[in-house]
């Protein structure tokens, strides 16, 4: 059960809110605002999962708000202002709902908190076969066995998949590898993560993958030919 609270300054946004919220089993809302401030201290008293957070308020912007109120938490953001899409994905909301709110569109907000709490829940199952990435406004589910490897670019990644379009995603190496099971992937470079059953052969220092040689780092060879003799 994933528990949450709305916050909208408009009392009709909240009820209509509530009355979606009653209709998705996984939700339990706990409690709706129409002030920030009170908002605020509810949530330093109370654990809250997700939050239904409009954008427009007349206190305290809802990003402002966010980061500064409930920052690590799930957040939706709501509005009658496409304009601030952009802005609210940046600080990597689950997703963007434009008023008037279609229950169809809800569910599927829901659905996707609900995929990316399973799955920070289960980061301690070593079963865990999926990775959930934020990409293109969207959060995207990546089947593990699916990675080709993983690369750098500055402060993003790109993660080839295989048959896909690669995929860019704003998240780190180091970041990315907590997420990933570390029985079945090895960083070999400074730049390049490898999931170890797609190597298909080692001369030197370069990994031969499908359709790529890959460099092994210094600083990663000793690890990384301790795990490649072991297979």
């Amino acid at each position: 059960m994933i528990s949450c609270i709305a916050i909208d300054d408009e009392p009709l946004a909240l009820d209509i809110i509530e009355a979606y919220c009653s209709r998705v089993p996984f939700l339990q809302l706990q409690k709706t605002f129409t002030d920030t401030n009170e908002a605020a201290r509810y949530l330093r008293k109370f654990p809250v999962d997700l939050v239904f957070l409009d954008i427009q308020m007349p206190d305290k912007n809802g990003i402002d708000f966010y980061k500064q109120d409930a920052a690590g938490k799930l957040v939706i953001f709501t509005t009658a202002f496409s304009h601030y899409a952009v802005e609210g994905f940046n600080v990597n909301a689950v997703d963007y709902l434009l008023k008037p709110i279609e229950f169809e569109r809800f569910l599927q907000a829901a659905n996707k908190a609900n995929e990316f709490y399973q799955y920070t829940h289960s980061q301690g199952n070593s079963a865990s076969e999926s990775l959930f990435v934020r990409s293109e406004y969207s959060l995207v589910k990546i089947v593990l066995s699916e990675i080709e490897y993983i690369e750098t670019l500055d402060d993003y990644l790109r993660i080839h998949i295989e048959g896909k379009k690669p995929l860019l995603t704003k998240m780190n190496l180091k970041n990315v590898m907590t997420k990933l099971n570390p029985q079945k992937f090895v960083r070999v470079h400074r730049s390049f993560i490898v999931p170890l059953d797609k190597i298909q052969s080692v001369r030197g220092k370069m990994i031969k993958l499908a359709n790529i040689d890959i460099p092994i780092g210094i600083k990663f060879e000793e690890e990384f030919f301790e795990r490649y003799k072991s297979l």
